[in-house]
């Protein structure tokens, strides 16, 4: 499985950029996929995370601000993100989870975003 993420990039506060994050299967298999992010010197933390049946959950910090989605015809998962802050700079990875017998966790290689204030 691999996960391949696109659409990052440097952007003025106040603007917006959209990732995808491209799966080589289908994405309908999953049971969860999400996107975390990762700032130097920080942990990687949860950004947003929708389910097999569109149910999402956001971060605090990214609320309002933010949208997650996937169109599992094209086998995406997409991050909208709006009125980008500077503390929103980091690298964003795609993660997909699913649970058959096994549980498998896969992630994608992280796209830059960095936001100038």
């Amino acid at each position: 499985v691999q996960l391949m993420e696109s659409g990052g990039g440097l952007v003025q506060a106040g603007g917006s950029l959209s990732l995808s994050c491209k799966a080589s299967v289908r994405t309908a298999d999953f049971d969860l996929m999400a996107w975390y992010r990762q700032a130097p010197d920080n942990p990687r933390d949860l950004v947003a995370s929708i389910t097999s049946t569109d149910s999402t959950t956001y971060a605090d910090s990214v609320k309002g601000r933010f949208t997650i989605s996937r169109d599992n015809s094209k086998n995406t998962l997409y991050l909208q993100m709006t009125t980008l802050k500077p503390d929103d700079t980091a690298i964003y990875y795609c993660y997909a989870f699913v649970k058959q017998l096994n549980e498998w966790r896969y992630w994608g290689q992280g796209t830059q975003v960095t936001v100038s204030s």
